[in-house]
Protein backbone atom coordinates (compact mmCIF):
# COMPACT_ATOMS: atom_id res chain seq x y z
CA UNK A 1 0.00 0.00 0.00
CA UNK A 2 1.36 3.77 -0.71
CA UNK A 3 1.57 6.78 1.12
CA UNK A 4 0.54 9.00 -1.83
CA UNK A 5 0.25 9.31 -5.42
CA UNK A 6 0.71 12.62 -7.29
CA UNK A 7 -0.79 13.44 -11.26
CA UNK A 8 1.74 15.59 -13.11
CA UNK A 9 3.86 16.77 -15.63
CA UNK A 10 7.55 16.78 -15.12
CA UNK A 11 10.21 19.07 -16.82
CA UNK A 12 13.79 19.34 -17.65
CA UNK A 13 14.94 22.40 -15.21
CA UNK A 14 18.22 24.46 -16.25
CA UNK A 15 19.10 26.62 -13.51
CA UNK A 16 21.51 29.58 -14.78
CA UNK A 17 24.77 29.02 -13.28
CA UNK A 18 25.04 32.77 -12.56
CA UNK A 19 22.14 35.33 -10.85
CA UNK A 20 20.54 38.25 -12.95
CA UNK A 21 17.90 38.69 -16.01
CA UNK A 22 18.42 35.76 -18.43
CA UNK A 23 19.00 37.61 -20.98
CA UNK A 24 22.36 38.13 -19.71
CA UNK A 25 23.27 34.63 -18.35
CA UNK A 26 25.05 32.10 -20.77
CA UNK A 27 25.20 28.89 -18.81
CA UNK A 28 23.07 26.73 -17.15
CA UNK A 29 22.69 23.19 -15.23
CA UNK A 30 20.41 20.42 -16.13
CA UNK A 31 18.01 19.81 -13.52
CA UNK A 32 14.72 18.24 -13.37
CA UNK A 33 11.31 19.98 -11.92
CA UNK A 34 7.22 19.71 -11.86
CA UNK A 35 5.31 20.80 -8.64
CA UNK A 36 3.50 17.25 -8.49
CA UNK A 37 6.96 15.54 -8.90
CA UNK A 38 8.50 17.66 -6.36
CA UNK A 39 5.88 17.05 -3.64
CA UNK A 40 6.19 12.85 -4.60
CA UNK A 41 10.26 13.27 -4.44
CA UNK A 42 9.47 15.27 -0.94
CA UNK A 43 7.20 12.19 0.49
CA UNK A 44 9.68 9.83 -0.84
CA UNK A 45 12.64 11.48 0.83
CA UNK A 46 10.84 11.55 4.18
CA UNK A 47 10.21 7.69 4.00
CA UNK A 48 6.90 7.54 2.75
CA UNK A 49 5.93 4.91 0.07
CA UNK A 50 4.95 7.02 -2.88
CA UNK A 51 3.95 6.78 -6.57
CA UNK A 52 3.67 9.37 -9.49
CA UNK A 53 1.67 8.94 -12.83
CA UNK A 54 2.63 11.20 -15.59
CA UNK A 55 3.88 10.87 -19.40
CA UNK A 56 6.93 11.85 -20.64
CA UNK A 57 8.35 12.31 -24.63
CA UNK A 58 10.11 9.47 -26.05
CA UNK A 59 13.75 11.38 -25.77
CA UNK A 60 16.71 11.62 -23.66
CA UNK A 61 15.38 14.30 -21.32
CA UNK A 62 12.64 11.84 -20.78
CA UNK A 63 14.52 8.98 -20.07
CA UNK A 64 17.12 11.23 -17.63
CA UNK A 65 13.68 12.09 -15.59
CA UNK A 66 12.79 8.25 -15.45
CA UNK A 67 15.41 6.73 -13.81
CA UNK A 68 16.29 10.28 -11.33
CA UNK A 69 12.55 9.64 -10.53
CA UNK A 70 13.17 5.67 -9.87
CA UNK A 71 16.73 6.45 -8.23
CA UNK A 72 14.70 8.84 -5.81
CA UNK A 73 12.48 5.15 -4.80
CA UNK A 74 9.07 6.36 -6.25
CA UNK A 75 7.08 4.29 -8.07
CA UNK A 76 6.93 4.53 -11.90
CA UNK A 77 4.70 2.22 -13.05
CA UNK A 78 2.14 4.49 -13.86
CA UNK A 79 4.77 6.59 -16.29
CA UNK A 80 4.89 5.94 -19.75
CA UNK A 81 7.53 7.74 -22.53
CA UNK A 82 5.51 8.67 -26.25
CA UNK A 83 6.51 9.42 -29.29
CA UNK A 84 6.32 12.62 -31.17
CA UNK A 85 5.72 14.77 -27.90
CA UNK A 86 8.94 16.59 -26.79
CA UNK A 87 10.06 16.34 -23.01
CA UNK A 88 8.91 19.51 -21.40
CA UNK A 89 11.24 22.12 -20.86
CA UNK A 90 11.80 25.50 -18.56
CA UNK A 91 14.13 27.83 -17.92
CA UNK A 92 15.02 29.69 -14.16
CA UNK A 93 15.79 33.31 -14.19
CA UNK A 94 17.39 33.95 -10.49
CA UNK A 95 17.68 37.69 -8.89
CA UNK A 96 20.48 38.00 -6.17
CA UNK A 97 18.01 37.68 -3.28
CA UNK A 98 16.50 34.45 -4.36
CA UNK A 99 13.33 35.60 -5.98
CA UNK A 100 13.02 34.86 -9.83
CA UNK A 101 10.86 33.94 -12.85
CA UNK A 102 10.12 30.76 -14.65
CA UNK A 103 9.71 30.28 -18.96
CA UNK A 104 8.17 27.36 -19.63
CA UNK A 105 7.90 25.59 -22.63
CA UNK A 106 6.03 23.19 -22.38
CA UNK A 107 3.61 23.46 -25.54
CA UNK A 108 2.46 19.89 -26.58
CA UNK A 109 3.27 18.35 -23.53
CA UNK A 110 3.78 14.68 -23.50
CA UNK A 111 0.71 14.46 -20.64
CA UNK A 112 -1.54 15.45 -23.81
CA UNK A 113 -1.90 11.68 -24.72
CA UNK A 114 -3.17 10.83 -21.35
CA UNK A 115 -7.05 11.15 -21.46
CA UNK A 116 -10.20 9.49 -18.90
CA UNK A 117 -10.40 6.56 -20.82
CA UNK A 118 -6.74 5.57 -20.41
CA UNK A 119 -6.13 6.91 -17.22
CA UNK A 120 -5.26 3.95 -14.24
CA UNK A 121 -8.11 5.08 -12.04
CA UNK A 122 -7.45 1.56 -10.05
CA UNK A 123 -4.18 2.67 -9.12
CA UNK A 124 -5.39 5.39 -6.94
CA UNK A 125 -6.72 2.00 -5.18
CA UNK A 126 -3.71 1.73 -3.73
CA UNK A 127 -2.90 4.50 -1.74
CA UNK A 128 -4.26 6.62 1.32
CA UNK A 129 -3.46 10.09 -0.39
CA UNK A 130 -3.83 11.61 -3.73
CA UNK A 131 -2.31 14.67 -4.46
CA UNK A 132 -2.97 17.06 -7.51
CA UNK A 133 -2.25 20.49 -7.93
CA UNK A 134 -3.46 23.63 -10.28
CA UNK A 135 -0.70 23.36 -12.69
CA UNK A 136 -1.25 19.76 -14.34
CA UNK A 137 -5.18 20.62 -15.24
CA UNK A 138 -3.76 24.26 -16.57
CA UNK A 139 -1.41 22.35 -19.16
CA UNK A 140 -5.06 21.51 -21.38
CA UNK A 141 -6.28 18.47 -23.59
CA UNK A 142 -8.17 16.00 -21.00
CA UNK A 143 -5.92 17.34 -18.34
CA UNK A 144 -8.37 19.06 -16.14
CA UNK A 145 -10.96 16.35 -16.69
CA UNK A 146 -8.46 13.27 -15.90
CA UNK A 147 -8.18 15.62 -11.98
CA UNK A 148 -11.86 15.89 -11.51
CA UNK A 149 -12.35 12.59 -12.72
CA UNK A 150 -9.40 10.86 -10.36
CA UNK A 151 -10.67 13.43 -7.04
CA UNK A 152 -14.33 12.31 -7.32
CA UNK A 153 -13.23 8.77 -7.71
CA UNK A 154 -10.54 9.07 -4.68
CA UNK A 155 -13.27 10.47 -2.47
CA UNK A 156 -15.87 8.08 -3.09
CA UNK A 157 -13.06 5.23 -2.08
CA UNK A 158 -12.42 7.19 0.67
CA UNK A 159 -9.13 8.62 0.30
CA UNK A 160 -7.53 11.38 1.64
CA UNK A 161 -7.42 14.25 -1.48
CA UNK A 162 -4.28 16.71 -0.92
CA UNK A 163 -4.81 19.56 -3.68
CA UNK A 164 -2.16 22.69 -3.86
CA UNK A 165 -4.13 25.44 -6.10
CA UNK A 166 -0.24 26.29 -7.15
CA UNK A 167 -1.77 28.87 -10.35
CA UNK A 168 0.21 29.14 -13.30
CA UNK A 169 -1.55 32.38 -15.09
CA UNK A 170 0.39 31.93 -18.26
CA UNK A 171 -0.71 28.55 -18.31
CA UNK A 172 -4.46 28.86 -18.40
CA UNK A 173 -6.46 30.81 -21.17
CA UNK A 174 -8.23 33.12 -18.73
CA UNK A 175 -7.95 33.64 -15.41
CA UNK A 176 -12.35 33.03 -15.79
CA UNK A 177 -11.53 29.48 -16.69
CA UNK A 178 -8.80 29.41 -13.83
CA UNK A 179 -11.10 30.48 -11.00
CA UNK A 180 -14.25 28.27 -12.35
CA UNK A 181 -12.20 24.99 -12.98
CA UNK A 182 -9.98 24.96 -9.67
CA UNK A 183 -12.61 26.18 -7.38
CA UNK A 184 -15.00 22.97 -8.31
CA UNK A 185 -12.35 21.20 -7.42
CA UNK A 186 -12.29 22.44 -3.95
CA UNK A 187 -15.17 20.50 -3.25
CA UNK A 188 -13.59 16.87 -3.57
CA UNK A 189 -10.45 18.67 -1.18
CA UNK A 190 -9.27 17.29 2.33
CA UNK A 191 -6.27 19.05 2.57
CA UNK A 192 -6.04 22.51 0.98
CA UNK A 193 -2.49 23.66 0.68
CA UNK A 194 -2.91 27.39 -0.63
CA UNK A 195 -0.66 30.77 -0.72
CA UNK A 196 -2.07 33.40 0.23
CA UNK A 197 -1.32 35.25 -3.37
CA UNK A 198 -3.88 32.37 -4.64
CA UNK A 199 -5.98 33.17 -2.44
CA UNK A 200 -6.23 36.19 -4.10
CA UNK A 201 -6.52 35.06 -7.39
CA UNK A 202 -9.82 32.79 -6.61
CA UNK A 203 -11.15 34.75 -3.83
CA UNK A 204 -10.09 38.22 -3.90
CA UNK A 205 -8.80 38.49 -1.00
CA UNK A 206 -5.17 37.11 0.84
CA UNK A 207 -6.74 37.63 4.51
CA UNK A 208 -6.42 34.07 6.38
CA UNK A 209 -9.71 34.66 7.91
CA UNK A 210 -11.42 35.82 5.03
CA UNK A 211 -10.50 33.55 3.19
CA UNK A 212 -11.64 30.64 5.68
CA UNK A 213 -14.91 32.34 5.29
CA UNK A 214 -15.16 31.63 2.09
CA UNK A 215 -13.46 28.13 2.17
CA UNK A 216 -16.22 27.24 5.05
CA UNK A 217 -18.71 26.04 2.36
CA UNK A 218 -16.36 23.78 0.96
CA UNK A 219 -16.31 20.99 3.81
CA UNK A 220 -12.23 20.85 3.53
CA UNK A 221 -11.25 19.48 6.98
CA UNK A 222 -7.59 21.19 6.58
CA UNK A 223 -7.34 24.47 5.47
CA UNK A 224 -3.94 25.37 5.22
CA UNK A 225 -2.50 29.15 3.41
CA UNK A 226 0.74 29.45 3.50
CA UNK A 227 2.20 33.05 3.84
CA UNK A 228 6.09 32.90 2.90
CA UNK A 229 8.26 34.30 5.09
CA UNK A 230 5.71 35.01 7.82
CA UNK A 231 5.10 31.32 8.30
CA UNK A 232 1.53 29.70 7.68
CA UNK A 233 -2.58 29.58 9.43
CA UNK A 234 -4.24 27.01 9.21
CA UNK A 235 -7.83 25.79 9.88
CA UNK A 236 -9.04 22.61 11.37
CA UNK A 237 -12.09 21.88 13.08
CA UNK A 238 -12.88 25.33 13.16
CA UNK A 239 -9.26 26.13 15.27
CA UNK A 240 -7.15 28.41 13.92
CA UNK A 241 -3.85 27.55 14.22
CA UNK A 242 -0.76 30.13 13.67
CA UNK A 243 2.83 28.38 12.17
CA UNK A 244 5.58 30.28 12.94
CA UNK A 245 8.28 30.62 10.39
CA UNK A 246 11.16 29.14 10.38
CA UNK A 247 14.29 31.47 9.01
CA UNK A 248 16.40 29.47 7.06
CA UNK A 249 20.16 29.36 7.12
CA UNK A 250 20.29 31.94 3.61
CA UNK A 251 17.61 31.98 1.17
CA UNK A 252 19.23 31.02 -2.22
CA UNK A 253 16.40 29.80 -4.69
CA UNK A 254 12.63 30.18 -3.38
CA UNK A 255 11.30 27.37 -6.13
CA UNK A 256 10.22 24.61 -4.47
CA UNK A 257 9.87 25.87 -0.93
CA UNK A 258 5.61 25.47 -1.43
CA UNK A 259 6.10 21.89 -3.22
CA UNK A 260 8.64 21.02 0.10
CA UNK A 261 5.87 22.51 2.84
CA UNK A 262 3.06 20.44 1.01
CA UNK A 263 5.29 16.56 1.39
CA UNK A 264 5.45 18.00 5.12
CA UNK A 265 2.23 18.35 6.04
CA UNK A 266 0.77 15.51 4.26
CA UNK A 267 3.26 13.39 5.62
CA UNK A 268 2.26 14.70 9.33
CA UNK A 269 -1.25 14.11 8.69
CA UNK A 270 -0.67 10.54 7.67
CA UNK A 271 1.42 10.33 11.25
CA UNK A 272 -1.53 11.66 12.90
CA UNK A 273 0.02 14.54 14.62
CA UNK A 274 -1.03 17.96 15.92
CA UNK A 275 -1.94 20.67 13.86
CA UNK A 276 1.27 22.58 15.80
CA UNK A 277 3.67 19.82 15.15
CA UNK A 278 2.52 19.08 11.21
CA UNK A 279 2.68 22.99 10.83
CA UNK A 280 6.71 23.78 12.26
CA UNK A 281 7.45 20.32 10.74
CA UNK A 282 6.39 21.65 6.88
CA UNK A 283 7.28 24.85 7.73
CA UNK A 284 11.12 23.59 8.36
CA UNK A 285 11.20 21.64 5.33
CA UNK A 286 10.04 25.02 3.45
CA UNK A 287 13.29 26.88 5.29
CA UNK A 288 15.09 24.03 4.23
CA UNK A 289 13.79 23.94 0.44
CA UNK A 290 14.83 27.92 -0.27
CA UNK A 291 18.81 27.69 1.25
CA UNK A 292 19.57 25.01 -1.86
CA UNK A 293 19.58 25.83 -5.52
CA UNK A 294 17.14 23.66 -7.25
CA UNK A 295 13.89 22.57 -7.71
CA UNK A 296 14.21 19.73 -5.46
CA UNK A 297 17.47 19.65 -4.28
CA UNK A 298 16.97 20.77 -1.55
CA UNK A 299 13.76 18.53 0.07
CA UNK A 300 15.45 16.99 3.15
CA UNK A 301 15.39 13.73 4.43
CA UNK A 302 13.52 12.77 7.34
CA UNK A 303 17.29 12.78 9.66
CA UNK A 304 18.00 15.93 8.57
CA UNK A 305 14.35 17.80 9.68
CA UNK A 306 14.33 15.94 12.70
CA UNK A 307 18.24 16.82 13.53
CA UNK A 308 16.68 20.75 12.59
CA UNK A 309 13.72 20.40 14.61
CA UNK A 310 15.92 19.02 17.36
CA UNK A 311 14.74 16.07 18.04
CA UNK A 312 17.72 13.88 16.62
CA UNK A 313 21.46 14.14 16.92
CA UNK A 314 23.76 14.49 14.32
CA UNK A 315 25.77 11.30 13.35
CA UNK A 316 29.45 12.02 12.75
CA UNK A 317 30.82 9.40 10.49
Amino acid sequence: MKDVVTIGDAMITFNPDTKGPMRFVSSFQRKVGGAELNVAIGCARLGLQTGWISRLGNDEFGRHILHFVRGEGIDTSQVKLVNGYPTSLYFKEIMEDGSGRSFYYRDNSPTLTMNVENFPFEYLDTTNVLHVSGVFPAIGGENYNIILKAVQYAREQGKIVSFDPNIRLKLWRSRDEMKEKLKRLLSYTDILLMGEEEGKLLFDTGNTDELYEKLKNYSIEWITITQGDRGATCYYKGEKYVGRPVKPAKVVDTVGAGDGFSAGFIYGVLQDWDIERILSFANTIGSMVVSVSGDNEGLPLLDEVMMRLGEKERIER
